[in-house]
């Protein structure tokens, strides 16, 4: 059973993500479902309060809202109010069971070929059913908060682009890891701005779960990029000259960091001359070439 700090903690990233999220998939299409598996009240609630906001965004749209609770005995209560004040656009589903019953929430909700958003905990291992469902073919993405690493499932499933931390709770409480699969860098690079923003907030650490040295990184303040730069040197030696656009990628698929730490110490391994672009001055551009000077 998750904490309290660890139920607040996913709780604020969910609504960071669905902030970003919502608007980009109602510009997309007419019709979008976010389905909320092992969520606790708190969690479907502040959701439910994100489709609100964005009430002036979905007319000629419908959204769905999926809530799959195992035991949440004062969920029906908790959203009752939110629910009536939600515009006829938005349908919220309450249903019971655990998140492994999402393929069934998924498919009955009629969200195939249209943008769906996935938050899923789980209690126990990820399964292939549950990770296909969420991929809606090509068209889902996937916060998922589980006890271990997901990247292969996540990939074999059909995630093209996959990211995952650690989060370590002030007092050093792990906090299991959270994984994220999509087919958008945009959706990347904001799932990661939103885990900064939050570990900031509350004081959470990150580290690789991949990183057998469990080394954590502290995203108050500016961060130390030299981490990084290894990470960004070793990448260049295995595959290679890369545009910028693959290395801040490869950083925010394989570190913990964000896409703008990439270019910072992309600029700081220039100053130091340990690798060259192709431009001898300005903003450094995403097709522009990085190759290891020595």
């Amino acid at each position: 059973m998750p904490t309290h700090r660890t139920t607040d903690f996913l709780r604020e990233l969910l609504v960071r993500q669905l902030t970003t999220w919502l608007p980009t998939a109602l510009h997309r299409s007419r019709r979008a479902t976010v389905a909320l598996a092992g969520a606790d009240a708190d969690a479907a609630v502040a959701a439910l309060r994100v489709v609100a906001a964005h009430a002036d965004q979905l007319r000629g749209r419908q959204v769905t809202v999926l809530v799959l609770a195992d035991s949440a005995a004062d969920l029906p209560a908790r959203l009752g109010p939110i629910e009536a004040e939600l515009p006829a656009e938005v349908t919220v589903h309450l249903l019971p069971g655990d998140p492994y019953r999402l393929p069934v929430a998924v498919k009955a909700a009629g969200a195939a070929g249209a943008p769906l958003f996935s938050f899923v905990d789980l209690p126990g291992a990820v399964t292939p059913k549950l990770l296909t469902a969420a991929t809606n073919g090509r068209t889902g993405e996937l916060l998922l908060h589980t006890g271990d690493s997901a990247r292969a499932a996540l990939a074999s499933a059909g995630f093209p682009l996959v990211a995952e931390v650690a989060p370590v709770l002030p007092g050093g409480e792990a906090a299991g890891v959270i994984a994220f699969g999509s087919r958008s860098d945009r959706s990347l690079e904001a799932v990661r701005d939103a885990l900064w923003a939050v570990g900031a907030d509350l004081g959470v650490h990150y580290r690789d779960p991949a990183d057998p040295m469990g080394a954590t990184v502290d995203v108050a303040g500016d961060p130390d990029l030299e981490p990084l730069g290894r990470e960004l040197l070793a990448e260049l030696r295995e595959g290679g000259p890369r545009p910028v656009t693959e290395l801040r990628r490869h950083t925010l698929t394989a570190t913990v960091y964000r896409a703008a730490d990439a270019n910072r110490a992309l600029a700081d391994l220039l100053e130091a001359g340990d690798v060259r672009r192709d431009r001898e001055a300005g903003r450094l551009a995403g097709d522009e070439i990085i190759t290891l000077a020595r």
